[in-house]
């Protein structure tokens, strides 16, 4: 299974099972015990337990196809657009198709379910402008909309899992963890600012991490932070040795960045080309500050890995890798590996024995 057509089908039985609850329980909210209420009329068909299980049934097929067409758009988008759109544009674009797309869901339900159950609802052209019902369910869908939103951009910010261990307080009190950190920097970056000027180089940057957050998603990766020219990434450790992903995003990354070769080189002049570190173990993970607050972590494997990628340029490589991450690898037939022995690194009293791997050309 390609990468892409995973990550797809992560979102699409996120987006399903989202939106499939969010209208079961408005029709819950809209119909439950309405039969009930002094002076409110309600159709046989929608009256009662077997009327209530109907309309749950009806407003959960109208999730379920909002959810597998709304993953659809934000896949798309995610992946073709979002570099390209200002976020205005991409915003506009995105309601746009949603509203659409929610008007021929809710148009198709209808008249299934008025066939079926031989119910007396207006599905002629133009329905949707009259019917009071559809803007009051485009109103809670807009409200939920924001709520998914916020978990959406909650769980970008801060990682796969993290904003829910936040929300439970796990990081109140600093937490134990076993993670791998690659520290990715571009190379000869000093050079490539005094070449194209601190607004051309700061457009070169925003170009270059574009290009890794459409690779980061596809290996597992969390984003911990962008420093200048440097991002960090991590893995929870058994994410990160899975099918070699700490390795592997870094050849992915700079395939990506030769496959826009001539779009780098008729803007800027020059290719991009990073290089990276990697190391890992256990350290400590927290929340800090109050204010802008984020998760931040603490120990020796965040130095040892940013000491790590400092000796690629002595070394001239593009990757190292510790010896103790590397022996908890399962290196691939199409990489290959070569010891450069022990360094002492800066600030630490004892050597560290550290590889490089490199693609096999095939």
């Amino acid at each position: 299974m390609s990468r892409d057509l995973k990550q797809y089908l992560q979102l699409l039985w996120q987006y399903i099972l989202f939106w499939s609850i969010v209208m079961g329980l408005y029709s819950i909210f809209r119909y439950y015990g309405m039969d009930q209420e002094v002076g409110v009329t309600v159709i046989v068909e929608f009256s009662g337990n077997k009327g209530t299980i109907r309309a749950l049934m009806g407003f959960m097929s109208i999730g379920t196809l909002i959810g597998f067409l709304y993953a659809t758009i934000d896949f798309f988008f995610d992946k073709y657009t979002s570099d390209r759109l200002s976020l205005a544009l991409d915003l506009l674009l995105r309601t746009t198709l949603y509203f659409i797309t929610t008007v021929v869901v809710f148009t198709l339900v209808i008249k299934v379910f008025s066939e079926v159950y031989n119910l007396p609802l207006d599905t002629s052209r133009g329905w949707w402008v009259r019917d009071k019902a559809f803007w009051a369910a485009i109103l809670y869908i807009v409200l939920v909309s924001f709520v998914f939103s916020f978990i959406k951009i909650a769980t970008e910010k801060f990682g796969k899992g993290v904003f829910f261990k936040m929300l439970m307080g796990k990081y109140k009190n600093p937490q134990e963890e076993k993670r791998i950190f690659m520290f990715l920097d571009l190379k000869d970056s000093t050079t490539i600012a005094e070449n194209l000027g601190h607004f051309k180089y700061s457009q070169f940057i925003q170009d270059c991490f574009y290009d890794l957050n459409e690779v980061v998603p596809k290996y597992d990766a969390e984003i911990y932070q962008y420093v200048g020219d440097e991002a960090v990434l991590s893995w929870p450790y058994k994410k990160g040795l899975a099918n070699n992903n700490c390795v592997d995003l870094f050849f992915a990354f700079q395939q990506k960045e030769q496959s826009k070769s001539k779009y780098y080189l008729d803007k800027y002049g020059i290719i991009p080309e990073f290089k990276a570190g990697l190391h890992g173990g256990v350290l400590m993970v927290t929340e800090v500050g109050v204010i802008k607050k984020e998760i931040a972590y603490h120990g020796d494997v965040i130095n040892t890995s940013a000491r790590i990628q400092a000796e690629c340029n002595k070394h001239k490589v593009l990757l190292l890798i510790s010896e103790k991450l590397l022996n908890d690898l399962h290196i691939s037939t199409h990489l290959t590996s070569k010891s450069l022995g022990s360094v002492l690194l800066k600030g630490k009293q004892e050597k560290v024995k550290i590889h490089t791997i490199d693609k096999i050309q095939m």
